[in-house]
């Protein structure tokens, strides 16, 4: 059967007789393994499609369950990205943890089109890309159902007080283990446990910034970038979360994040 679809090359990897499967991100089919005799060195439009970054439009051929390329079409191939080293770390980690949250042929088109805005955002920024691989991360949990509870306390369902109608955390926590919120009582339960759950006070705006990344789009993040400690912080509980509850670590390009 040949079918045709879009698509982003999240990754390239050698095969025998000088074949190569790409891990191809299709609207219409998900992720994918693609097998392809084309050399990626080469100067023709199906070889600049095949390269990592690249969006395009391929023909594919499928026999079974496997699929090859035909042929291939460059959409936008992001070039400028790989010329930048820090922005080609910050794209290489969002597309290996993509890579690694997708289900094989499962279609996933919002996060499909949130990977091609990060994609458009990285290379118009000049600067702390850390930011917007955050916001990218955290569109991803909630398309997927994996958020963090913000609103309430995870474990009794207590509310944060509130100051003039704003909520106010301050004597709340984050706990990664219980997956949000937890208010002073059940924090200080969870605390006296055997082994203590990673827990993180919410003095420095955690739960207000993440907010803000669920409810913006993409494209607000052009110019956005967080302060260095208050980056470092999100970071290490968003990757702490990404790690427990959806066992995702020890990525190549980790160093990045």
């Amino acid at each position: 059967m040949v079918t045709d679809t879009e698509g982003i090359v999240l990754r390239q990897v050698k095969a025998m007789g000088g074949r190569r499967m790409i891990s191809l991100f299709s609207q219409k089919y998900g992720k994918i393994s693609v097998g392809t005799s084309i050399n990626e060195g080469g100067r023709n439009k199906t070889a600049l499609s095949v390269k990592a970054f690249s969006y395009g439009k391929y023909e594919l051929f499928k026999n079974r369950d496997n699929y090859n390329l035909n042929s291939g079409q460059v959409i936008k191939s992001y070039y400028s990205i790989g010329e930048d080293l820090d922005k080609y770390m910050a794209a290489s980690y969002v597309l290996e943890l993509t890579e690694k949250l997708l289900p094989e042929e499962m279609p996933q088109p919002r996060i499909f089109n949130c990977l091609i805005e990060f994609l458009d955002v990285l290379e118009k920024r000049e600067k702390k890309h850390g930011t917007l691989v955050m916001a990218y991360l955290v569109k991803v949990l909630d398309i997927l159902g994996t958020m963090p509870e913000l609103n309430n306390c995870v474990t009794c369902s207590k509310e944060p007080t509130k100051d003039n109608g704003k909520l106010v955390y301050d004597k709340f926590f984050f706990s990664i283990k219980e997956g949000g919120l937890i208010c002073p009582n059940c924090a200080k339960s969870l605390a006296s446990e055997d082994e203590r759950p990673l827990i993180y006070k919410l003095d420095i705006g955690i739960i207000d910034i993440l907010r803000y990344f669920q409810k913006m789009p993409m494209n607000a993040f052009e110019k956005i970038a967080l302060d260095d400690k208050l980056q470092d912080t999100l970071q290490q509980v968003v990757k702490e979360y990404i790690s427990y509850h959806l066992d995702i670590s020890g990525l190549k390009s980790e160093s990045f994040f």
